[in-house]
């Protein structure tokens, strides 16, 4: 029989060779293979006969190749000329210093060339686009045929043509079309007017017309995206249904835990605090996700969380992802906490580690700080109750639940200075309920911050000299450790030594990155927050933990090379005192979208608006990287343009696991095998699969 699931070379047309290829581009199995969707159509309505050709416009033309011209200048320069007729007239096609494609034409061959026009002695395409076509290459459909207007154009690896793909992709609809599973049950189809698996991947792949693409397109991402969601809603469900702790709280630990904190909270960390003190006291598992712009005091309300844990003789652990973060919260919750009886350790790769571990297991530590060394398998806690995940789109699903696994269904608070667009709540953290921390502390003022081209790098320099000796402190952040001759980036430590010996020689510049040993990095560190270095050059390891309050001017060179979330996480790093603070950004914009986020950074400190502007962008595919950080694999859809059909399935999902919680209906049996396929990581953490 039939099946989806067996390798691509099973499939008419599909050598040893050519299965090498397809698995470059992740298609491993027929399924990979039918679910291999065009990134664009040609429409051949736009086809121009070469008789209507005209000069200044751009045109797509249809023929065969009548000869081939080649004239060399040397070195690879030269013209290439290839004559083209169709049955109205003939033209040419002109490439400049591009010889190599000279072997990719003959005579006789039948092209698709697409470009600028020019007439010069004739018409002529410049530079243009091209692809080799022919009856036999379009799934036996002749470009002739008016059925077969929308031609499909994948992606593709070298080796592999438009014209070897597409007949391998008929073959496998020939073949195996009938025996890919049926994923919706017939009244979702009806109800959206959406049609069968058979005929969507048909019209995915050769549409009739513009209508049918569409309607396909429609299909097949509400068919994802429900996939997606499904997983979500029953992760959601088990973890909620899991007997959890049951917190206890009073007026009394109210009161003393609030005066271990040197300030007001704000209004919205106390309706945060208010949110997390409802989960903590209800049986059931807390699953949240507590949400802020740098700098607006999430680490307070984690720590009052964790003060409520220890008050009901329980262990808390907050797992952050550097080191140099954890020996921030380290310091912080130590300086904040002296005086109490709460016993705090750090849990770090140091020679005290052995130690710090028979403290954890013999429940001599309240609170246990560190990074991905938490959830490592000597670490036992003695009686672990509340967990804390910062920055969590630096870890693993599986890492996450790791460290859930440490304890009896403790409460998970997870944290985030990336503010996240609703696009991305409802997939990445479909599963949590969400807390919004939107003001900054009093007294805090915005981040000014400024565009300045190289060339006027010393107005910069000449800016940080004068911030300098009022008292103030500055960082300088480069993307490299060291030069690079491969691209023009100027490197910390290159950086470092001019700013010391010939900029700033009045001052003390230090140099931290991330491949200086752990205790050289603290002692620079401990030496830049006790104002003894006062310019700071730096990677992007500041990008997360460091606050140094009298650190009021960033200047990042290169600006252009960094992305938005990480320009605004870098620019946080200064404001956080009473002095007004300023961050240079310095670089040529190059691109549209290096402009772009430039722009942005200089418009708003809106961290919300920035990432919505992130993920315009990058897109969501680039926004946090892998797939291991809670991204679907989107094949067809698009998160923000399809933000309707991925509402409609996030409520279709959650309906389907209300009614069928297991999936163990027989009509839900092939969503279940789909869902497992793609998640059985995330839905084996609660018991599916």
């Amino acid at each position: 029989m039939a099946d989806v699931n067996d390798l691509v070379q099973y499939v008419r047309g599909v050598g040893p060779k050519r299965e090498e290829l397809l698995e470059r581009l992740g298609v491993r199995t027929i399924r990979d293979l039918l679910y291999f969707f065009p990134r664009k159509y040609h429409d051949r309505a736009n086809l121009v006969p070469i008789e209507q050709i005209e000069a200044d416009t751009r045109a797509m033309v249809f023929g065969d190749v009548v000869k081939v011209n080649l004239f060399r200048r040397g070195r690879g320069r030269g013209i290439l000329t290839v004559h083209v007729r169709d049955h109205t007239g003939a033209m040419k096609a002109v490439w400049y210093n591009q010889n190599y494609l000279a072997q990719q034409f003959d005579a006789g061959d039948t092209v698709l060339l697409w470009g600028p026009v020019r007439f010069y002695k004739g018409y002529e395409l410049v530079n243009p686009n091209f692809e080799h076509v022919g009856v036999e290459e379009h799934g036996g459909v002749a470009l002739s045929d008016e059925q077969s207007r929308l031609v499909p154009v994948y992606s593709l690896t070298e080796g592999l043509s438009q014209g070897q793909l597409r007949p391998m992709i008929r073959a496998a609809l020939d073949q195996y079309g009938d025996a890919v599973p049926e994923l919706l049950p017939e009244p979702v189809r009806r109800r959206y007017d959406l049609p069968g698996i058979r005929e969507a991947l048909e019209h995915a792949h050769f549409p009739e017309s513009a209508e049918d693409k569409d309607r396909a397109k429609r299909r097949l991402i509400y068919e994802e995206f429900l996939v997606f969601q499904l997983a979500i809603a029953l992760r959601r469900r088990a973890v909620r249904s899991a007997p959890g702790i049951a917190f206890k709280t009073s007026g009394e630990f109210d009161r003393r835990a609030r005066d271990l904190f040197p300030f007001t909270l704000t209004e919205s960390q106390e309706e945060a605090i208010a949110a997390i003190q409802s989960d903590m006291r209800s049986p059931r598992p807390m699953n949240r996700l507590l949400q802020g712009d740098v700098g607006c005091g999430k680490t307070v309300v984690a720590l009052y969380a964790m003060l409520m844990a220890v008050a009901n003789k329980f262990q808390a652990a907050i797992m952050a992802p550097t080191e140099i973060l954890a020996e921030q919260h380290y310091r912080t919750m130590t300086r904040m906490l002296d005086g109490s009886r709460v016993r705090v350790g750090l849990l770090s790769r140091s020679s005290e580690r052995r130690e710090v571990l028979d403290q954890v297991r013999r429940g001599d530590l309240d609170i246990v700080i560190g990074t991905h060394a938490v959830i490592q398998s000597d670490v036992t806690f003695h009686r672990l109750g509340f967990v804390v995940i910062d920055e969590q789109h630096k870890f693993g699903v599986m890492q996450r639940a790791h460290l859930r696994w440490k304890g009896r269904s403790p409460d998970v608070l997870v944290m985030t200075a990336t503010p996240i667009p609703r696009t991305l709540a409802l997939t990445v953290f479909g599963d949590l309920d969400v807390s919004t921390i939107r003001e900054l502390p009093p007294g805090r003022r915005p981040v000014q911050t400024r565009h300045i081209e190289p060339e006027r790098i010393d107005r910069a320099y000449q800016f940080i000299r004068e911030q300098v000796a009022s008292g103030r402190q500055a960082y300088v952040v480069c993307p490299l450790v060291e030069q690079s001759e491969l691209v023009d980036l100027r490197s910390a430590t290159a950086t470092a030594t001019e700013l010391d010996d010939r900029v700033f020689p009045e001052f003390t510049v230090g140099l931290l990155h991330g491949r200086m040993p752990r205790d050289q990095k603290e002692r620079v560190m401990a030496a830049f927050l006790a104002g003894d270095i006062q310019v700071l050059v730096s990677t992007i390891v500041i990008e997360v933990g460091i606050d140094v309050p009298n650190a009021a001017v960033m200047l990042v060179r290169h600006a252009e090379r960094f992305g938005l979330a990480q320009l605004h996480q870098l620019r946080g790093r200064i404001g956080r005192g009473p002095h007004q603070a300023t961050c240079l950004l310095v670089g040529t914009a190059k691109s549209d979208d290096a402009r772009r986020r430039i722009e942005v950074m200089c418009e708003t400190a809106d961290g919300f608006r920035i990432a919505e502007e992130d993920l315009r962008i990058r897109g969501t595919g680039q926004l946090f990287g892998t797939r291991q950080h809670g991204l679907p694999d989107v094949s067809i859809g698009d998160l923000q343009e399809d933000f309707d059909l991925l509402e409609q399935a996030r409520d279709d999902a959650a309906a389907l696991a209300r009614a069928d919680p297991r999936l163990e209906r027989p009509e839900h049996a092939p969503l279940r095998d789909r869902m497992l396929d793609l998640y059985r990581d995330r839905l084996s953490l609660i018991g599916i699969g």
